[in-house]
């Protein structure tokens, strides 16, 4: 008992002092200074963290490609966001398309919408939703011309209202002093093919009614039609089931097509193959949003990204075989080393439940050699980074065999959807090199 009652003596704390000495002031220098191990842990964990965010975002380019680490952390931005919405429809909170463009519309927030020097009104042609960008300029009395432009992304996602694009058509029409009409097309998952494209239909012929086309004091000469990615397919269908009306009165002078995507027959083009993983639209990604404008069954992917579905014993599939040859029709240069994917036998199951793979207002360029040449005046804008080069390339060719006049703009150093990454925080000399481009052709041409 004495030695104990004399350790206790000596451990007891000093009333001036409010810690013990000894093992007391050890375990406050232990709880104040972490030890070396913990530390060493610590700063093991955070290089890995950013080891695996580094693999994350690093994607091998090409060297010709402009401001290649914001690509990459665009990229990789866009990733998260479709994994994240991913897991919310996996969960069963939503279909991922909606959270997607839900995400789109916060982040298009952060773009300030100006609109000064362009008056803008939201109004509807024929029931359908559009945007109409009016110069506040004065003209005089000479009648304007026009672009009726539709949006990208996948038939799914973004909105003529939005920052990007509301950023663009406003450029546009102060540019070009002209009537831009930018329709709000019904979007996936709520509505699938044909819908978008008979919304696009409804609003166009309505606006190129003789008496709108006057209220808006537009030349019916001068009216151009115009869209990127899945506005592209929208604007080149719409544009070949005009020329073929007899009724219409009113043609369109001009088509102008960025980076289009135009048939779902074949994902092994030269640029699906060397493209499989680019940046923002990736293979498999461009076979899900076409699966999901038809409303198909996500089960075929696969099968259709090797070409499955138009294998050579697919009958339906061969009558358009010969109209998307790239081994013709691309030249040499785009062609490289790559080989036709053409399988003996395939998946007959997929075409038979989604017939619309091989419906030409989904596909233009299936449309027959009779189509191509009523065409207007061309103009078709390419990226070299891109999945969806080789369908514009190969549309190109086929009107230019036909007659057509047109202009090719491809860029060797721009990715798909660059033209509207103009505003912070994705502002891309990409997006203002393509975007200058086009304007500048619509201006000497439209």
């Amino acid at each position: 008992m004495k030695p104990l009652n004399g350790r206790c003596e000596q451990t007891l704390p000093q009333k001036s002092h409010p810690f013990a000495k000894g093992a007391g002031e050890a375990r406050l220098r232990a709880r104040a200074s972490p030890p070396p191990v913990t530390m060493k842990s610590a700063a093991v964990l955070l290089a890995g963290l950013l080891a695996l965010t580094a693999y994350y975002v690093y994607l091998p380019l090409p060297s010709t490609v402009s401001e290649p680490w914001r690509l990459m952390l665009l990229d990789a931005s866009f990733r998260v966001a479709q994994q994240s919405c991913n897991l919310v429809h996996f969960l069963g909170l939503g279909h991922h398309l909606r959270a997607l463009n839900f995400l789109i519309g916060a982040f298009d927030q952060l773009n300030p919408q100006s609109s000064e020097g362009v008056k803008i009104t939201d109004t509807q042609f024929d029931g359908v939703e559009v945007r109409v960008y009016e110069p506040l300029a004065k003209g005089g009395a000479k009648l304007r011309r026009s672009v009726v432009y539709i949006h990208g992304g996948g038939w799914a996602l973004a909105s003529a209202r939005g920052g990007y694009y509301n950023n663009l058509c406003s450029i546009m029409a102060e540019s070009l002093d002209a009537v831009v009409v930018s329709i709000e097309y019904r979007l996936v998952p709520d509505f699938h093919f044909p819908v978008q494209f008979n919304d696009v239909l409804q609003a166009t012929k309505h606006f190129m009614l003789p008496e709108v086309l006057a209220r808006y004091s537009v030349d019916p000469s001068r009216v151009a039609i115009s869209g990127d990615s899945a506005g592209g397919n929208l604007a080149a269908a719409v544009c070949q089931e005009m020329t073929q009306e007899e009724n219409v009165t009113t043609r369109f002078k001009l088509q102008a097509l960025i980076y289009p995507v135009l048939q779902p027959f074949d994902f092994n083009t030269p640029s699906y193959q060397q493209n499989e993983v680019t940046p923002v639209l990736p293979r498999f990604v461009m076979v899900k949003f076409w699966l999901d404008y038809f409303n198909g069954n996500y089960d075929f992917a696969h099968s259709m990204v090797v070409n499955n579905h138009t294998a050579l014993d697919m009958s339906e599939a061969n009558a358009f075989r010969e109209h998307l040859d790239w081994t013709f029709l691309l030249p040499s240069r785009f062609r490289k080393n790559y080989k036709p994917v053409a399988h003996a036998t395939g998946k007959a199951e997929i075409i038979r439940d989604i017939p619309a793979l091989l419906d030409v207002r989904a596909a233009p360029l299936l449309a027959e050699k009779e189509v191509f040449r009523i065409q207007p005046k061309t103009y078709i804008l390419t990226c070299e980074i891109d999945v969806l080069r080789d369908d514009a390339l190969m549309y190109a060719k086929r009107l230019e065999k036909a007659g057509v006049a047109v202009t090719i703009d491809h860029f060797e150093d721009c990715f798909h959807g660059c033209m509207i990454f103009t505003v912070w925080p994705t502002n891309f000399s990409a997006g203002f090199q393509t975007r200058d481009s086009y304007i500048k052709w619509l201006s000497q041409n439209l």
